[in-house]
């Protein structure tokens, strides 16, 4: 068996970041790609009746 065949059958890891580190930061990445959810409507209306009375 040459040293090609050798290297191509042992499993390597791909990466070297922690799972809880990967996770992290796909989480981080979400919450910055998520645009801000906008107010209920219902919650607007009551604020405003309640400052005009």
């Amino acid at each position: 068996m040459s040293a090609t065949e050798r290297d191509e059958s042992t499993p390597r890891a791909v990466s070297a970041v922690p799972m809880r580190d990967l996770l992290a930061a796909c989480a981080a990445a979400h919450t910055i790609s998520t645009p801000p959810r906008l107010p209920d409507p219902e919650t607007i209306e009551r604020a405003q009746h309640r400052e005009a009375a």
